[in-house]
C-alpha cells in the first residue's frame, strides 16, 4: 500500500478495527474510509454494493463482523451465522465488483477445531469438529476464508485471510453478555473487589489453554501482512505460546488486586 492509498477498514468502531485505524494513522495512512454505523449496514446487499460504487477502496481490511463471548454465543446462534455470513460475502463481493486491489480478511481461531493441538497450525483447520457453543460462528468464518480461496482462484483477485490470537486490549466490550475472556474476567474481578465478595466464578474449564495477543499487536500483524503477503493460504498471527485459563486469571486477579479466589 502507498501513504495515499484509499483504505476501508470494515468494523473500525470495534476492538480489532479501531487498533487498525490507530496504526495506520500512526504509519502515516491518511485516506481511511471509515463511514458512519448508522449509514452503512454491511448486512444490506444494495448498500454495501452502493458504498463500495461510491467511495471505491483501493484497499479493505474486513475486521466487522458479530461477535461476543460465551452466553453470546450459545444463546444467539442464528445472529451469529445469519449475520456474519451477510457481511463477509457482501463485503467481498462488492470487493471484487469494484476491483479492489486486496483485502484482509479477519478470521477467528474458533474456525480450529475444538480439540485442537497446541499451539493451533494452519494445517489444523477442518481436521475436526467445532466448539459447539460458537459453531455457527466458526461456519461462519470458515465460509469467510473458503469464499476468498475461491475468489482468488476463479477471479485472480488477492484476498488473503490471516487467523489472529485472542484479542485483548483498549475497546474491549465489557458487557457481560457479549464480553470476551480477559474482559470478562477484568469486570467480574473488579466488581467482586468493589463489593468485598471473596469468589468469583468463570464457566469453563480452567486447564483449558488459551493464546492471547494484544490488539496493537494484532493491527501491526495486519498491517504487515496487507503489505507482504499474498497466499490464499490462510496464516495465523500470535506468538505461539498458550496460557491455561487458571493462568491467565491469576494474572488479571493480581492486575485488578483482587483478593479472593476464582
Amino acid at each position: 500500500m502507498e501513504k495515499d492509498s484509499r483504505i476501508y477498514v470494515a468494523g473500525y468502531t470495534g476492538l480489532l478495527g479501531s487498533a487498525l485505524v490507530r496504526k495506520l494513522g500512526e504509519e502515516g495512512y491518511g485516506d481511511l474510509i471509515l463511514p458512519a454505523k448508522a449509514t452503512l449496514d454491511l448486512r444490506d446487499q444494495v448498500k454495501t454494493k452502493r458504498f463500495f460504487q461510491d467511495t471505491m477502496p483501493e484497499y479493505v481490511f474486513f475486521a466487522a463482523g458479530k461477535v461476543g463471548g460465551l452466553q453470546a454465543n450459545s444463546t444467539l446462534k442464528a445472529e451469529f451465522i445469519r449475520d456474519n455470513i451477510q457481511m463477509q460475502a457482501n463485503v467481498i463481493h462488492s470487493s471484487f465488483e469494484s476491483g479492489v486491489k486486496k483485502l484482509l480478511y479477519v478470521s477467528s481461531n474458533c474456525a480450529y477445531p475444538k480439540e485442537c493441538p497446541q499451539p493451533m497450525k494452519e494445517e489444523d483447520l477442518m481436521t475436526g469438529k467445532f466448539e459447539p457453543t460458537n459453531q455457527p460462528f466458526a461456519v461462519a468464518k470458515m465460509a469467510g476464508m473458503e469464499m476468498c480461496k475461491a475468489y482468488n482462484f476463479q477471479y485472480e483477485t488477492n484476498f488473503i485471510t490471516v487467523i489472529p490470537a485472542s484479542l485483548y486490549g483498549p475497546g474491549d466490550n465489557y458487557d457481560l453478555e457479549n464480553a470476551h475472556m480477559v474482559s470478562t474476567l477484568i469486570k467480574k474481578c473488579h466488581e467482586a473487589k468493589v463489593k468485598g465478595e471473596k469468589e468469583v466464578k468463570i464457566p469453563g474449564s480452567e486447564e483449558r489453554v488459551r493464546e492471547m495477543m494484544h490488539i496493537d499487536d494484532a493491527a501491526d500483524a495486519c498491517l504487515f501482512l496487507m503489505n507482504n503477503y499474498n497466499s490464499s493460504e490462510e496464516i495465523n498471527a500470535g506468538i505461539g505460546k498458550g496460557h491455561t485459563i487458571r493462568e491467565i486469571s491469576d494474572l488479571v486477579k493480581k492486575v485488578v488486586v483482587f483478593d479472593g479466589e476464582i
